[in-house]
């Protein structure tokens, strides 16, 4: 059997105190209500899962303009806010940790979903070769706009909003979602931004909106109690740049400055296998960040052991296996098999998919 006692050491990011590290990463159910929401049934679905080293919450948008598919939930008002302290509480309750992530989708999105039927904002009026989900399944994304002075200033005050809203609601921590070619990625890489004032061409112009986000969120929580998920590879939502390792390098680097709680890289998406030249640069920019580093990416107990053991990160972030096994540090811990996800019901429905998945049966001595 693996050993996998290293991901049972406690670990200090910033001022979270994990448990463990074994954390679960931001996963989209889409089961929301249409106001944004979240659903009773959210706070068993993340009670359930409350033995994770620290719970990220699926992607919640900042603003009614952030949001991008279907019953995805916000924090921009106070019944979405109260919404979610109970599920805090009850998540607490189970004695957990949980942070909450902080989206704005940007480009990818539907103006069926937006107020008044907007077009989406962008850096640039670049449309992205992608679909996303609305009440009539998988369309095309709309034509987004590029995001004006004043839009810009709007967007930080509604991180600034949210991050409040998440602290009243009892969050222990929020992440804010650089990754995955939502907004943030859609400043950062030039693939996509083709701007010429000061948030558009030099790398350290472009990373200009993610470091005022982080210092408008970090004004509310402190920077101890804030997360950055990025990812380097561009493997999603049809985002590249020219020069990655050049432009995450100087990510890295100001974030490095910061005094975040840790920082959150995605690795690898699925079904992108990462060639042996990414996960050298990888490691490379991880090797620039000065704090608690959460790698996520096709890891099973053995490959994150393995990388906390050789230094490579602190923690390690699971997705799907997550979803199937609400018990999963204890199956890591015991060796035990994983429930097979039921990947029809990721996105979408009820009960069944979300909150049905079997847990593992005590052992003897627990019993009494």
């Amino acid at each position: 059997m693996t050993d996998t006692s290293i991901l049972f050491n406690p670990l200090k990011a910033g001022d979270l105190e994990l448990p463990n590290r074994v954390v679960m990463a931001p996963l989209t159910r889409n089961r929301a209500h249409g106001d944004g929401t979240p659903c009773a049934m959210a706070a068993t679905y993340y009670a359930q899962r409350a033995s994770a080293g620290l719970i990220i919450s699926e992607a919640t948008q900042i603003s009614e303009m952030g949001k991008g598919y279907l019953d995805t939930p916000g924090i921009y008002t106070q019944k979405q806010a109260d919404a979610w302290a109970r599920i805090v509480e009850t998540v607490h309750a189970a004695g957990g940790r949980i942070a909450l992530q902080l989206w704005h989708v940007g480009r990818i999105s539907h103006v069926s979903l937006l107020p008044h039927g907007a077009q989406p904002l962008s850096s640039s009026a670049i449309r992205a070769n992608t679909k996303t989900f609305t009440e009539n399944g998988f369309e095309d994304c709309s034509e987004p706009v590029a995001i004006g002075k004043d839009d810009i200033a709007r967007t930080l005050d509604g991180y600034a909003t949210a991050a409040q809203f998440a602290k009243q609601a009892g969050f222990d921590g929020v992440e804010i979602h650089g990754a995955n070619g939502y907004l943030l990625d859609q400043f950062l890489q030039d693939g996509v931004n083709r701007r010429e004032d000061e948030y558009g061409g030099s790398a350290e112009n472009r990373m200009r909106l993610l470091r005022e986000v982080v210092v408008r969120v970090a004004d509310v929580y402190g920077a101890s109690r804030v997360g950055v998920r990025l990812s380097p590879l561009g493997q999603a939502n049809d985002i590249s740049d020219s020069d990655p390792e050049t432009l995450f390098g100087a990510v890295v680097d100001m974030l490095s400055q910061r005094g975040l709680a840790y920082l959150h890289f995605v690795e690898g998406f699925y079904g992108n296998n990462a060639t042996d030249a990414d996960r050298a640069m990888l490691k490379r920019l991880r090797a620039r960040f000065d704090g608690t580093y959460f790698g996520n990416g096709d890891y099973d107990a053995k490959k994150a052991s393995d990388a906390i053991g050789a230094g490579h990160a602190d923690a390690i972030t699971f997705g799907r296996p997550f979803i199937a096994n609400p018990d999963l540090p204890e199956r890591f811990r015991r060796g035990a098999s994983l429930n097979d996800a039921d990947k029809r019901r990721f996105y979408g429905g009820g009960a069944e998919g979300y909150i049905d998945y079997p847990f593992l049966k005590k052992m003897a001595h627990e019993e009494t």
